[in-house]
Formats: C-alpha cells, structure tokens, sequence
C-alpha cells in the first residue's frame, strides 16, 4: 500500500487535505488523491500549482459568497471551476447582530456558529446537492473549499464521509484536523480573545448542530440524502464504486 499524507504542505494553502484513507464499515478505504478539501486557493506559490498539477487536480468547487470569492479570485491552468456560493457567512451574521445592538461573547459566538451550521441545511442543501452531482460526473481528482476550509467544507467533507460508510467518530476526527491545519492568513480582529477562538475554530457542538437540523427537518440522515441531496441507492452505489476500494 503506498504511503500517503493526509496533509499536503502548500504554502499558500494551510489546511488542503486528501480524504483518502478513511476505512469504511464495509473494509473498504476511501481512495487516495481523488477527493481534497481546503481552504482557499488563492495565496498558492507556484511550487504549490505545481504540486497540485502533479497530483491531476481537474476540478475545483468554491462554496465562498460572491464577495468573498472576487475578494481573493484565482485561476487554475487545466482545472476548471465551479462556484456553488454559500451565504450568508458567519462575519456577515456578526455584524447584523452589531449593528441591532447584540453584544457579542464566547456563548453567543456558538450559538452563532450553530445557526449557521443549521442554514447549510435549511437554506444551502442545493449547493451541496450539486457537489455531489459533481463528484458522479467524472472520477478526476477535484477539490472542494471556502475560505477557511472549515465550516461549509467541513460539513460537505463530513456528509461525503458519512454517506461513504465513514464511521462518525472518524468523521468527526477528520473535522477536528481543521484546528490543528488551519492558519488563518488575515489581519487581527478587534474581538476579543475568547470569541476569535470560537469563530477561527471548530467544535464537535457545529458539526452536530447541522446533523441535528437534518433530523429534525428530514427525519433521518437517510432521508436528507434522499429528498436533499437527491441521492437513491443507485447514486450512492456509483459513488462509493468511484471512492471506495
């Protein structure tokens, strides 16, 4: 079996990571170097594209807003994209709530977080729908990312993985690298200390809030896949015979 690394270390890019690997609950493992996910991709050196063109990354999905994405704009020879915005982000949820007076602290920074994690799925499940739809076209290489790589990305890894047989401590494993990867490359914030930590950061409380939207609103994760994700049994045996071996 080849030796791989989860992590690949871009300059540009802090948190770009393969999800290969992963055992399955039926033995097998999610292959390697065909599915990433990371942060954005416009700060990569030329070593980095370079080292992207050798793993034959084809295709790149942006979940970033619109702003975002013309704020750091990039383009990839020979990799084509497809942006699938997701909004409103969590910095634009924090300054409605200054602006209506809301006093920010750690507690309501989560509660913030988790709300948005509840709007992938009320409001966003049509963006990852369509990732998934992206994933059954084609088996080349192709990476998945917002800016942080963390909370949008986060749940689609973490839907990718789960719907692969994934067991969900794994996934959640998987979802906790981000805290370890990330280094955020933007100026420092007025807030203080406590609320960075939990906005620049990820929780296991996030990630389960938007699982349990899911159940609530769909009543089953089987479900959402279903009716959400627009997946039947025969969609999720074609990807798991593109990502599994």
């Amino acid at each position: 079996m080849a030796d791989f690394s989860r992590s690949l270390d871009l300059s540009g890019a802090s948190n770009f990571r393969d999800l290969g690997g992963y055992a399955s609950q039926d033995g097998r493992l999610v292959r390697w170097r065909r599915i990433f996910r990371s942060d954005h991709l416009a700060s990569l050196t030329p070593q980095d594209r370079q080292l992207l063109a050798g793993l034959g990354v084809a295709r790149a999905v942006d979940f970033r807003g619109q702003a975002e994405s013309a704020a750091l704009s990039y383009e990839l020879p020979h990799v084509r994209y497809q942006a699938l915005p997701i909004e409103p982000i969590v910095v634009q949820r924090a300054k409605e709530m200054a602006l209506a007076g809301q006093p920010m602290t750690a507690p309501t920074a989560v509660r913030l977080m988790q709300d948005t994690y509840r709007a992938f799925v009320s409001d966003n499940t049509s963006q990852f729908a369509s990732l998934f739809e992206q994933l059954l076209l084609e088996d080349t290489p192709l990476v998945f990312h917002c800016t942080a790589g963390k909370d949008r990305t986060g749940f689609a890894a973490a839907l990718l993985l789960r719907l692969l047989g994934v067991p969900h401590e794994v996934v959640l494993q998987d979802y906790l690298l981000t805290n370890e990867r990330l280094q955020h490359r933007v100026p420092g914030s007025a807030l203080p200390a406590p609320i960075v930590h939990v906005l620049h950061r990820v929780q296991t409380e996030f990630l389960g809030a938007a699982f349990d939207a899911l159940e609530q609103d769909h009543g089953s994760l089987d479900a959402y896949v279903r009716d959400g994700l627009m997946l039947g049994p025969a969609e999720l045996a074609q990807l798991r015979a593109k990502m599994l071996e």
